[in-house]
């Protein structure tokens, strides 16, 4: 699969060519990159009222201040981390449609800028500013991460959902019962984020085992190139030809005793130890199964733990270490499943890999947006897109730059 993911959404039509683009916000973790961005459409604006409206005459909205409602498409996008100069390729590509570039309200820092979380947005600022001439107006990536995600859990329809059996079944949120809940975000590590309510949160633990762990293991025990084909050859294995399970310590039963079943992974990788064999006499498939299992887990198991610790029932789980993967998902939720005897369900987000960078471009009030002008133009996404785009349906949950959404911005 191509990582880029950049494909222009648009009609092919060469006379529906991309209109301006503004608005655009990345989250430069350690493994990916997102980004999301707002291109205009080509026809004329409206205002709040539905109303057309030119540039030169916007709507009036809250008084005497004016806006106007920018009709387009919300994008989505990801990038390898070690491979940033596609990342600036992509966006230098669209420079003669970045006409919407924010502007600081301090004449001193009166600049071109982007907004931008994550450690990459303080790792590659300077590279950012050789390369394109950009600054990045750094956000807080824990704010960024909680504000998509509340946003997402409060507005889109269908967001939620649990993955049991193989089965998907969507929940609907009771938004006067959200709070308090816990947030996993497995990204190249993983934090878990207890959230009281909007920007009200404590990072309450994680663990250094995330996706970066699975990528950087598989890709020396495997030699694959990449985290989707990692993940793809993982689809193909069978984690039994190396995890030791209970049934291969007990004569093929169960421990059910302590309520072990025998197909339970007793040691990730624990045939290894006996079988005398060399890493090149595994399938690559087999270890790329194991080793998805084995973290998934881990996972799953210290998010329980968390949750129990401050008695929390809902815990939600985000990052593009899932990617609607069925065997992670899975792996997660037979986890908390079983540690919590029943009690609690892992729950998971269709936009699980954006929640940071989705906090990012909604911080843009701070600068040229109203909050709730921010939050309406979110709002009016949210409402128009699944049901004006029948065709949505992203591979394993991936929201690409080739799955866009239609949408309205309010702008000043």
């Amino acid at each position: 699969m191509d990582q880029r993911q950049t494909a222009i959404v648009d009609n092919p039509d060469p006379s529906q060519s991309l209109g301006q683009i503004s608005h655009l916000a990345l989250d430069i973790g350690g493994s990916l990159i997102k980004v999301v961005y707002f291109s205009r459409n080509r026809d004329s604006s409206v205002d709040h009222k539905g109303e057309s409206s030119s540039n030169d005459n916007p709507g009036v909205f809250n008084g005497n201040r004016k806006h106007t409602v920018l009709k387009g498409k919300l994008h989505f996008a990801k990038f390898e981390t070690s491979k940033i100069n596609d990342c600036l390729e992509f966006i230098s590509s669209k420079k003669h449609h970045l006409g919407g570039f924010q502007h600081h309200e301090n004449p001193a820092k009166d600049k071109k800028f982007i907004k931008a979380t994550g450690g990459g947005a303080y790792k590659f600022a300077e590279l950012f500013k050789e390369k394109l001439g950009i600054g990045l107006d750094k956000e807080d990536e824990m704010d960024c991460l909680v504000a998509g995600a509340n946003f997402l859990l409060k507005a889109v329809p269908r967001e939620v959902y649990t993955y049991v059996d193989g089965h998907k079944e969507f929940l609907q949120i009771d938004h006067n019962d959200l709070y308090p809940y816990l947030l996993v975000n497995i990204g190249s590590g993983v934090s878990m984020i207890k959230v009281d309510g909007d920007g009200k949160f404590e990072r309450v633990s994680g663990t250094n085992v995330g996706g970066g762990t699975f990528w950087g293991l598989g890709r020396l025990l495997t030699r694959c190139k990449s985290f989707d084909e990692l993940l793809e050859l993982s689809h193909r294995g069978n984690n039994r030809v190396i995890d030791m399970l209970v049934g291969d310590i007990y004569g093929g039963t169960d421990y059910s005793k302590i309520g072990l079943s025998s197909t339970t992974i007793a040691s990730s990788f624990g045939k290894a130890i006996s079988d005398n064999k060399e890493i090149d006499d595994y399938k690559p498939e087999d270890v790329a199964r194991s080793l998805l299992r084995m973290i998934s887990n881990n996972i799953g198991q210290i998010s329980y733990l968390n949750a129990l610790r401050f008695g929390l029932k809902r815990i939600f789980f985000g990052g593009f270490f899932i990617q609607g993967h069925p065997y992670t998902m899975d792996t997660i939720s037979v986890a908390v499943h079983f540690w919590s005897k029943g009690e609690a369900k892992a729950m998971f987000l269709r936009h699980e890999g954006f929640l940071g960078v989705l906090g990012a471009f909604m911080s843009y009030a701070k600068h040229s947006l109203d909050d709730s002008v921010v939050n309406q133009s979110m709002q009016s996404l949210v409402n128009g897109s699944y049901a004006s785009d029948t065709n949505y349906n992203p591979q394993n949950g991936d929201w690409s730059d080739n799955e866009s959404i239609p949408c309205s911005l309010y702008t000043a």
